[in-house]
């Protein structure tokens, strides 16, 4: 293990067959890259980290499902570390003071990863709308969820919504605003990586000039504060937006027969956002892991 991702400790859990293969409509096929993995050692095979990195660039988003157990994230560990030697990605950043990069995103009423705290990937609960990390100076462009045990009652469905797409349905005004620096966000105790750190003040949206692709949202509601008048009228067109139904047709929907045991869903943290409905199966499994931290925004001129 490369030393510079802190080994994981991680519960038993029931495995199934890994003769699923994921089931997935034209919409989401022509969408989200899927690339087969039969063996470990490809995460340090160059044409296969260049396929991963090019969809990642292009796309903002790629699904692999592996061929083998891997209930220790050992193909994803070399992965990133092997995008980051060859093709410049930032390393995985800790999730909090008292956590590695590493994070097990299942129902936890009683036993915490961070602080005495719980966090909502350690609920059953919706997750709404939102982007990862928005609360950092420098949030992660990209994360990473690895399908340990999907739910097999039904739920926690990840739903995605690229920003390109969503910024089609709002106004110039909204955009305007949402790129100023008018917006308080909370950083929760479960995350928070030094004393005294309660929140950063910044811009939602960073819109790519020239109508060109790849503008970037970082967004989480409920930690989201705006400080003037039209910061807050155009933060309610964007949740009017999410929330009543105008985002409908853009978003895709993954569920658990999308993404069985062995996928992992790579995504750009900026350029899609993703929400979860509430989770039924209460050993449902995923492990996350975020990587490549830089500033957000505005792109240069």
């Amino acid at each position: 293990m490369y030393r510079f991702f802190r080994a994981v400790t991680t519960a038993r859990v029931r495995t199934a067959s890994y003769s699923t293969h994921p089931i997935r409509d034209l919409r989401i096929s022509s969408l989200v890259p899927l690339i087969d993995v039969a063996k470990s050692s490809l995460a340090s095979d160059a044409s296969h980290l260049r396929e991963v990195h090019e969809n990642l660039e292009a796309k903002g988003v790629v699904q692999v499902q592996l061929g083998f157990g891997d209930e220790n994230s050992t193909y994803l560990q070399h992965l990133i570390s092997n995008l980051h030697k060859n093709h410049n990605h930032g390393l995985p950043i800790t999730h909090s003071a008292e956590r590695g990069w590493f994070w097990d995103v299942r129902p936890s009423p009683a036993s915490f990863q961070s602080h005495g705290h719980q966090a909502r990937s350690e609920t059953m609960s919706r997750f709404e709308w939102h982007t990862d990390c928005s609360y950092e100076e420098q949030p992660p462009r990209f994360f990473a969820l690895q399908v340990l045990q999907p739910d097999r009652c039904g739920g926690g469905t990840l739903s995605v919504l690229n920003v390109d797409r969503l910024l089609t349905l709002l106004s110039p005004f909204a955009q305007q605003w949402l790129s100023s620096h008018n917006y308080k966000i909370t950083v929760p105790p479960e995350f928070r990586k030094t004393a005294g750190e309660q929140h950063i003040v910044g811009n939602l949206l960073a819109v790519n000039p020239g109508g060109k692709p790849g503008s970037q949202l970082r967004f989480r509601e409920d930690i989201t504060v705006p400080l003037t008048s039209n910061a807050t009228k155009a933060l309610d067109e964007l949740k009017e937006i999410l929330y009543g139904g105008g985002a409908k047709e853009e978003t895709l929907h993954l569920t658990p027969q999308s993404l069985p045991q062995g996928s992992i869903i790579m995504m750009d943290n900026r350029r899609w956002l993703h929400s979860r409905n509430e989770v039924k199966d209460p050993n449902r499994h995923l492990r996350r892991v975020r990587w490549d931290a830089t500033s957000f925004g505005p792109f240069s001129s």
